[in-house]
């Protein structure tokens, strides 16, 4: 998975080209350093005929490009690796996307760098300065130096300027099944000190308990202000018509009944998604359950308000009304 990701290169051989430079350049998406054509015993003469003979190109002054197209997402990686030098690591939401991260893309690439190296700024390559080990964070087995997922993603979420943003990314790595909570506490004990460690254990925490996204993680922090208990979530139900179905968010009451609580994202609008929603909602309703639903934005927005209405349907201390029983949508 992760060779793919890096991406292969079949190099096109000038006259003077070597195996060794053949191997290399299939290697590194077409990418060298001149440190590398160097060792190779190719020179800067060397390298300037191809460069006047538009066959290579200078991408940085450390790094020689053998294509002079627009550079890939993989070459453009490869150009931060050269250019960084032995010792660094792709890292950041870069990492997680070669590890197969889904919708955290990011135009810049990060990579991580001893926190001594003295590194020339590149457009579109952002050098993240660490005095944290690279060598044991790095993913063993790539043809790249790339960051493992959990402290990829930990030293992102750690140094981004949206807790939101922070807590979401956790979310999604554990969703899309590319690591789990425990592996990520782990690093977190391993990371110290780490900013927002806190915050993230408490994430985790929630994570752990079943929420799938951070609309869901909202919800427990919701719940922790306004001193409502926890709910369960992602519970598996069969509705009216023996359908299995997958609720977000649920309380039982001590009179047995159950509050659940639907919580739309943007995608809901779209009419399939819509008509689906409406679908569950009625068996769960004849089920006998009382549904309630909310938008992802009253969650950021009116947290307070979705605190009374699960109130107003016993959540948190017993039914003030004798209908609270009746379903609500």
């Amino acid at each position: 998975m992760i060779r793919a990701a890096i991406g292969r290169f079949r190099p096109r051989l000038v006259a003077m080209e070597s195996p060794q430079l053949a191997a290399l350049l299939a290697t590194q998406a077409g990418m060298v350093s001149r440190r590398q054509l160097n060792a190779l015993g190719l020179d800067h003469n060397f390298v300037r005929h191809q460069v006047d003979a538009r066959r290579w190109v200078v991408r940085t002054p450390l790094v020689i490009s053998t294509t002079t197209g627009e550079p890939t997402w993989v070459q453009r990686a490869w150009t931060g690796i050269l250019h960084a030098g032995p010792g660094c690591a792709v890292g950041g939401l870069s990492a997680a996307k070669i590890q197969r991260l889904r919708n955290w893309e990011r135009h810049e690439i990060t990579i991580l760098v001893r926190d001594s190296a003295d590194i020339a700024p590149v457009d579109g390559i952002d050098f993240v300065r660490t005095r944290r080990d690279l060598e044991a964070m790095k993913l063993p087995g790539t043809r790249a130096p790339v960051c493992r997922i959990e402290p990829a993603v930990l030293l992102f979420a750690g140094y981004t300027r949206s807790p939101r943003t922070a807590c979401g990314v956790l979310a999604a790595v554990v969703q899309q099944r590319l690591t789990t909570p425990d592996s990520l506490l782990l690093w977190l004990d391993m990371m110290r000190p780490l900013r927002r460690a806190k915050l993230f254990r408490t994430t985790l925490g929630d994570i752990a308990g079943g929420a799938q996204s951070h609309a869901e993680i909202d919800i427990g922090a919701l719940c922790r202000r306004n001193r409502l208990p926890l709910p369960d979530r992602q519970v598996r139900r069969r509705d009216a018509r023996g359908v299995l179905r997958y609720t977000d968010c649920e309380w039982r009451l001590p009179d047995g009944r159950v509050v659940v609580l639907e919580v739309d994202g943007g995608f809901h609008m779209e009419v399939e998604h819509w008509v689906a929603d409406m679908s569950r909602e009625r068996g769960l309703v004849v089920e006998g359950s009382t549904v309630l639903r909310c938008t992802t934005f009253e969650l950021r927005r009116d947290p307070a308000a979705i605190a009374r209405d699960l109130r107003s349907v016993g959540v948190g201390h017993p039914p003030t009304s004798g209908r609270v029983g009746e379903a609500s949508v």
